[in-house]
């Protein structure tokens, strides 16, 4: 059973570890492509943060996203696999600050071809949020194995 319970965790965060390895290839100088990508869709997040509650995002450079995003994810997926629910909580705060931003159907129509492409990549991303949760539950709802201490034997006089 330990073992398919690290099999599964493996498959789980392959998603996370290919991203990684992706990320960490073209990163280069400037973030890579994934900098390039992110910098309108954070603009249009902070925009839409400063019209509904007022705060403003301070500025912040691409490639050093780019670069705690890939620690984040590797430290957390490694980790994982390992078992550790400190690995679930880093990949669960990935998850909260990068899927809304990376995913934002909520700035396009309905009827726009790519609302539909957001809406379901935010949605595998909800349900890979919810598999962290899951485990999370599941780690801490396990009783603890306790040591058996061995009672000594009575001395017959």
């Amino acid at each position: 059973m330990a073992f398919m319970s690290f099999v599964g965790r493996v498959l789980f965060v392959s998603v996370f570890i290919l991203s990684v390895w992706q990320e960490f290839n073209d990163f280069g100088v400037d973030g890579g492509p994934a900098a390039r990508a992110l910098r309108p869709k954070f603009n249009a997040f902070s925009k839409h943060v400063l019209s509904h509650t007022g705060f403003k995002l301070p500025p912040v450079e691409m490639q050093h996203l780019i670069a705690a995003s890939i620690a984040l994810k590797g430290l957390g997926s490694l980790l994982f696999i390992l078992g550790s629910s400190f690995g679930a909580y880093l990949l669960i705060l990935h998850q909260v600050l990068a899927t809304p931003i990376l995913y934002d159907f909520y700035n396009y129509d309905a009827d726009h071809k790519e609302f539909a492409q957001l809406f379901i990549k935010f949605t595998q991303n909800l349900a890979l949020f919810g598999a962290l949760l899951f485990f999370i539950g599941m780690k801490n709802s396990m009783p603890r194995r306790q040591v058996k201490k061995k009672v000594p034997k009575t001395k017959a006089m």
